[in-house]
C-alpha cells in the first residue's frame, strides 16, 4: 500500500483502539474472521476484507464512516476507504 495523505486520515486526532478483539457482526452470526479493524468514527470493531464477510468495508460504505485502524496487536496504521489512503502512526 502506498502512503498518501487525505483529509479524513489527517482529521483523526486520537486513534480509537479496539474495545474487544472480535468482530461484533461475525459473533452474531457465528462466522469467523481473519483480522480486525476499528472504525474511527463510532469505535465498532469488525473484520477485514480478507475475512469472508468483510464487515468493516460494509460498515464504511453503509455508514459513510471513512477511516479504520488496524486492531491487530503491533500494527499501527489507518486506512481511508473513500480516498484509498493509508498512513502509519
Amino acid at each position: 500500500m502506498a502512503e498518501k495523505a487525505c483529509s479524513h486520515i489527517t482529521g483523526v486526532k486520537s486513534v480509537k483502539p479496539a474495545k474487544a478483539y472480535e468482530c461484533e457482526e461475525c459473533v452474531k452470526t457465528g462466522s469467523s474472521w481473519v483480522h480486525l479493524r476499528t472504525c474511527q468514527t463510532c469505535d465498532v470493531t469488525l473484520c477485514c476484507d480478507s475475512s469472508p464477510n468483510r464487515h468493516a468495508s460494509k460498515h464504511s460504505h453503509a455508514s459513510h464512516h471513512p477511516v479504520i485502524a488496524s486492531a491487530e496487536p503491533g500494527e499501527r496504521w489507518l486506512y481511508c476507504y473513500p480516498d484509498d489512503a493509508y498512513a502509519e502512526y
